[in-house]
């Protein structure tokens, strides 16, 4: 039964990215470009001193610098040797952190499954950019790295990847961006594609990040099945991530509350993202993952 359940879910894995999936990130792309990214993508750009054109600094001419670098109108106004220093700019870091916590396999149509296309297409339009990308999947810890790839024709490697990633254990935000954080030598964009059901919260591990100066983007996924379960009376309630049980008796009045207090701890994670200025986009994984993608262009959000 094992190996049954174990070759389902690798032909499920195969579908994941078929040629209609492929069809929806082309599109996304020519939406991107022509609306959004070629606008304003360079905004977002990290620059070094180099070799560029845009002019930086100056500073004192020291013995082998090139002559052709010295400012010659500062040295026939002022007498003084300087240099000009100029801007390089260096790709863009995008790093899809994807929770692969047991809380997003839950249900038939998982949260997971739906967190991996997401990511999958952000990565096809990151490529698309020529900025590099790399995927971090994150449970109690943080899982294997997909290195950071350059080029739309690594989008290959990204499904390869994301396919064999496996859903399981709990949640923990600030252990797992902490260690992302240390072993992360790039700044650059940081897409959260998580339900938020952290046993620790979400607040420290989005803080990490920003004082890191890394800019967290947060996708948070809903379901809608939910927030309006099919269960009535007296039922044993087993957290999937930590085993914990509890006995309770449903009614619609508890169903009622249950919605309400839902809505609310979604309403306060949004309120903690603006105020940190983080972008946030909440949505059920019943909307298809291309329109949550176009609503986020719409918003001005991720590379734009």
């Amino acid at each position: 039964m094992a190996g049954a359940g174990a070759r389902a879910a690798r032909v499920k894995d195969d579908a994941l990215f078929d040629e209609a999936f492929m069809a929806k990130l082309e599109y996304l792309d020519i939406v991107a470009k022509k609306r959004f990214i070629s606008q304003a993508r360079g905004d977002r750009r990290s620059k070094r001193i180099g070799a560029g054109l845009e002019f930086a600094d100056h500073r004192r001419y020291s013995p082998g610098d090139d002559f052709k670098n010295i400012d010659w109108n500062v040295y026939a106004r002022m007498g003084r040797l300087l240099v000009r220093l100029y801007e390089e700019e260096e790709d863009l870091y995008v790093y899809l952190l994807v929770d692969s916590s047991a809380s997003m396999a839950v249900g038939d149509q998982h949260k997971f499954d739906y967190a991996r296309k997401l990511a999958a297409a952000l990565a096809y339009i990151t490529l698309s950019s020529l900025d590099r990308v790399s995927v971090l999947p994150f449970s109690a810890e943080l899982g294997q790295q997909l290195v950071p790839a350059r080029g739309k024709a690594q989008i290959f490697r990204v499904f390869e990847f994301l396919r064999g990633v496996r859903p399981g254990g709990q949640t923990s935000m600030a252990d797992a961006f902490k260690a992302f954080v240390h072993q992360t030598r790039r700044r650059g964009l940081a897409v959260v594609i998580s339900d938020f059901y952290a046993q620790d919260g979400y607040e420290d591990g989005l803080n990490y990040l920003r004082y890191h100066k890394f800019e967290p983007f947060v996708i948070q996924l809903t379901d809608d099945r939910e927030l309006e379960p099919d269960l009535r009376g007296d039922i044993l309630l087993v957290d999937c991530e930590t085993g914990l049980q509890k006995e309770l008796t449903v009614t619609s009045r508890l169903l009622a509350k249950y919605r309400a207090a839902h809505a609310a701890w979604c309403d306060e994670l949004e309120a903690f993202c603006k105020k940190s200025q983080v972008s946030y986009f909440r949505t059920p994984i019943q909307v298809p993952f291309d329109d949550l993608m176009l609503r986020v262009f719409r918003a001005g959000g991720f590379l734009t």
